[in-house]
């Protein structure tokens, strides 16, 4: 351990004793010295750069056409059948309205009154058992009677009957028969077709007729050039030298730019100011670099305040290197709200010309 704290001392001290060797040698009092670096020497150059190169374009030339007038058959000729109907005359037909026929009378039979017997039991004989024998001497009382064969005679009844008078029949009366007419449309004259010419019809019609078809043009276009201006290095730089300085130039200075509200665009009124207080600077101590700073006030959320202070401090450099400075010599730094010069924080309650003093753009030399 004691070892790593020994070898740790003796980097420190070797450092230590480098920087100071690369301080300005003899330096006063009281004066404040900025190292400078040779700058590299760089000499505009024009070249010429081809946009688009020569090349063929096809120019079509339309059509050309003329209008014609022609006579054209608008209806064909054709044959048309007019019909004559025919021709009739009235006759009046006689015809057997109702036939003649007869009327039948039926005169009923006559019925007269009589009777029929009818026998209605047949005559009849018949054995019969009669009474006993005074002097019969058998035991058996049937042994000593009588048998006698006795007939019957036969039985009638009378029915009343009719009896035919007269057989029924007819008697006939004659019915005339009844006629009438008709009136009948006789064909006197059939009817018959006449056929007839229909002439055709013509019009006239106007019509666009091709006199030259389309066709195209070669047209040879130029190539394009632009010139364009180039840095070219001469001579390579990197020498370093210290260089006496007025001591406010290495401390931030203010560069009073009232810029728009969350604007990064110069105005004119920027512009001056900066080619009477920055270009002076920057030719009176060449080979020195130049910081600028810009800052926001802590309204507003910690990234857009950022990024505005990086456009505001680019958009001089900008300006400066449009100008001619060496964009090497030249370091833009946007800081945002994170170097407030008071107490106006988030969340603290400034007034207007509190906020003010934190929107600043500021510039120093740096080595």
């Amino acid at each position: 351990m004691k070892k790593i704290i020994l070898g740790v001392f003796l980097v420190l001290l070797v450092a230590n004793v480098q920087a100071q060797q690369d301080l300005p040698q003899n330096p006063e009092p009281g004066k404040c010295y900025v190292r400078c670096t040779t700058p590299d020497v760089y000499e505009n150059q024009t070249v010429q750069v081809k946009l688009t190169p020569e090349y063929t374009k096809l120019r079509t030339i339309p059509a050309k056409y003329e209008t014609t007038t022609e006579r054209v058959v608008i209806k064909e000729a054709s044959k048309k059948l007019r019909v004559v109907p025919a021709k009739y005359e009235t006759r009046t037909v006689t015809f057997v309205k109702k036939q003649g026929a007869s009327v039948l009378k039926v005169i009923p039979a006559k019925l007269g009154n009589g009777s029929e017997t009818v026998e209605i039991k047949p005559a009849y004989a018949q054995w019969e058992l009669g009474s006993p024998a005074p002097d019969c001497a058998s035991s058996n009382p049937d042994d000593c009677r009588y048998w006698c064969y006795k007939g019957y005679p036969a039985e009638f009844t009378t029915i009343p009957v009719k009896t035919l008078g007269a057989d029924a029949t007819t008697s006939s009366t004659p019915i005339s028969e009844q006629s009438g007419t008709y009136s009948k449309r006789v064909l006197v004259e059939p009817a018959r077709v006449i056929e007839e010419e229909v002439p055709a019809e013509y019009g006239t019609i106007t019509k666009t007729v091709l006199v030259k078809d389309a066709y195209t043009e070669q047209v040879i276009v130029p190539a394009t050039f632009e010139e364009v201006t180039k840095e070219v290095l001469t001579q390579k730089g990197g020498l370093t030298t210290w260089k006496e300085v007025e001591c406010s130039l290495v401390e931030y200075s203010a560069l009073p730019i009232n810029w728009n509200l969350g604007s990064s665009t110069l105005t004119a009124q920027a512009k001056s100011l900066i080619d009477t207080r920055l270009m002076p600077v920057l030719a009176n101590n060449p080979g020195t670099k130049m910081e600028i700073a810009s800052h926001t006030d802590a309204r507003g959320s910690r990234t857009s305040n950022k990024t505005l202070s990086d456009k505001r401090a680019q958009s001089v450099v900008n300006y400066l290197i449009a100008k001619g400075v060496n964009a090497s010599r030249l370091v833009a730094n946007g800081y945002g709200e994170t170097r407030l010069k008071n107490r106006c924080a988030d969340g603290v309650t400034c007034t207007e010309r509190q906020h003010a003093a934190n929107r600043r753009t500021e510039f120093r030399l740096i080595q």
